[in-house]
């Protein structure tokens, strides 16, 4: 009997345990099948949202020193440019 954890801070399963029934690609991605206790229907989560998942590579090379991919720093740029021309176009038009 294999178990996993969910570990996605924001799941209402977060820290629960449960019995790993399967293991497989569906609805386009890795998921693991269980069963939660109270509920007799076969469920699924995406396994980046449990223990199941392989380490994040980004990650494991960062080591905490950073907080953003570069991606993501990209992506933030790209909106706080953005919400600063909204405001000013605001700004022009009082």
């Amino acid at each position: 009997m294999q178990v996993f954890t969910v570990t996605h801070p924001f799941h209402p399963l977060s820290g629960r345990s449960f019995e790993l029934i399967s293991q497989r690609q569906a609805w386009g991605e890795p998921r693991a099948f269980f069963q939660d206790p109270p509920n007799p229907e076969l469920r699924s989560i995406p396994v980046r949202w449990t223990n199941l998942a392989l380490p994040d590579p980004f990650l494991l090379i960062a080591q905490g020193r950073t907080l953003l991919r570069f991606i993501d720093a990209q992506r933030l740029s790209e909106v706080l440019r953005a919400a600063a021309a909204g405001q000013q176009d605001e700004e022009e038009e009082d």
